[in-house]
């Protein structure tokens, strides 16, 4: 529902038109005059104004600069008994939407502010989602190794390639596949996430690929997939390692053909949507191990973006944390919030397992139960507050004989789950959480490592 100010100096005119386009649906408030109209107007912006040429001694070319003159200005319809082109031209100069002359008809009236509000709509959608893409921007950092991933953001965009986006958990993964999104042509369609590691398999076929009435118990309905549910816009498979080998060998076939088969139907239904697919796992090891095809990985990584973990693009996160903090501040109704030096020092030395996504609980942890607007390093969880080491010197990449890349990592990783699990008090949900992990992905490393899932 839109709201319309109307301003006419007649009070039958402002009657008139207040039940005109009430009856269409909209919300309506009158002034009959320059200075209600300016009151009207500071007590909250409409969406379209519509005013007499001539209030009384005023003009309406007054409402009409007022109007467009705020910060998200509406639209504005001049009406006016005394039509002439020099009033005309000095209304559209201004910045007038469209003149019209009474009498009126009401449908083309009607027609008129339909069309405004249409224009005003679009161009909100175009500001947000400019909004978006530079959000994306200053989300993804300025630091050399981000600079990179988002150069390549900008040249992959346009294009209709695939995309496999690969990095530990919590390291912006998502934020990567959005910023693709807004920066393409399909930036005004819809973007879709589906976590892969989520959903059992005959469920995620279902979601992605759709359903016809009957096909299994509960499907009363045809149900078309996230796939073509998207139109143009961009799907996002997220965890796609995780994908059950018989949902990998149909996803291999839907993008070589451009199309799916609803579960339970013979039919082909095209589909549009680009994919993109994101994981934190290494899918050469895994195509090695007979965990997923050769063959969608290559169909997968057409283009490939690795994102750095935070601990590598340390000089990021005081400008991350200043974004996070702005918008949390801004939930909070606390705008004055902000980060003392000797906190972010201590986040720049924090190794920060959980990347990104870690780091953002603790700002918001940090906000939400300090007492005072600078949020100092006794805001800071204790984890994060006993970081008091200088930052790390650059490890020691001397490769002795018979050196492993895989197990020194995989030595890496166990450490950190025995740790996770210690903290936690053996916890496995939240040791999850605090690495940054799905649960389904925790209990799979630790059985990578031969750690009982049940009994860690």
């Amino acid at each position: 529902m839109s709201e319309l100010l109307i301003v006419d100096d007649e009070p039958s005119i402002r009657e008139y038109l207040e039940v005109l386009f009430s009856k269409h649906g909209h919300q309506v408030r009158t002034a009959a005059n320059l200075r209600e109209a300016k009151e009207a107007l500071e007590v909250r912006t409409p969406d379209l104004v519509v005013t007499d040429f001539r209030l009384g001694r005023e003009s309406g070319l007054d409402v009409l600069r007022a109007a467009r003159a705020m910060q998200s200005p509406p639209e504005v319809i001049v009406v006016t008994a005394f039509g002439t082109t020099a009033s005309a031209v000095e209304a559209m100069r201004q910045g007038a939407y469209d003149y019209v002359t009474k009498p009126f008809d009401n449908d083309e009236l009607v027609l008129l502010v339909e069309r405004a509000l249409e224009k005003r709509t679009l161009l909100a959608e175009n500001r947000q989602l400019r909004s978006s893409a530079l959000g994306a921007s200053v989300f993804l950092g300025a630091s050399p190794a981000m600079q990179q991933v988002w150069a390549v953001v900008q040249k992959v965009a346009p294009t209709r390639a695939t995309v496999l986006i690969t990095g530990e958990s919590g390291s912006g993964k998502e934020v990567v596949a959005r910023a693709i999104h807004l920066l393409s042509p399909r930036a005004g369609r819809p973007f879709v996430p589906v976590n892969c590691g989520a959903l059992a398999e005959g469920v995620l076929e279902s979601e992605l690929f759709g359903h016809v009435k009957g096909a299994f118990t509960g499907a009363t309905t045809d149900r078309p997939g996230l796939l073509v549910a998207a139109g143009e816009g961009t799907v996002m498979l997220d965890e796609v390692g995780e994908l059950p080998l018989g949902t990998q060998v149909k996803l291999l076939r839907v993008l070589q053909e451009r199309t799916v088969k609803p579960v339970g139907s013979s039919r082909e239904v095209p589909f549009e949507a680009r994919i993109v697919a994101a994981t934190n796992r290494n899918l050469e090891a895994e195509v090695r191990a007979g965990r997923f095809r050769e063959d969608l990985l290559f169909r997968l990584n057409v283009i490939s973006v690795e994102v750095p973990p935070l601990r590598q693009r340390r000089e990021d996160v005081p400008r991350l944390a200043e974004f996070f903090l702005e918008r949390i501040a801004r939930d909070l109704g606390r705008p004055k919030l902000r980060l003392s030096a000797e906190a972010i020092e201590v986040l720049q030395r924090f190794a920060f397992p959980g990347n990104v996504r870690q780091m953002q609980n603790v700002i918001e942890r940090a906000a939400t139960l300090s007492d005072s607007d600078e949020l100092g390093l006794s805001s800071l969880p204790p984890l994060i507050q006993g970081t008091t080491a200088p930052v790390e010197a650059e490890p020691d990449l001397s490769l002795p004989p018979g050196f492993s890349l895989e197990r020194h990592l995989d030595g890496i990783e166990r450490r950190y789950l025995h740790e996770a699990l210690r903290r936690e008090s053996g916890s496995k949900t939240r040791a999850a959480q605090a690495l940054g992990l799905s649960f389904r992905s925790f209990r799979y490393r630790l059985a990578k490592h031969g750690l009982p899932p049940d009994d860690a």
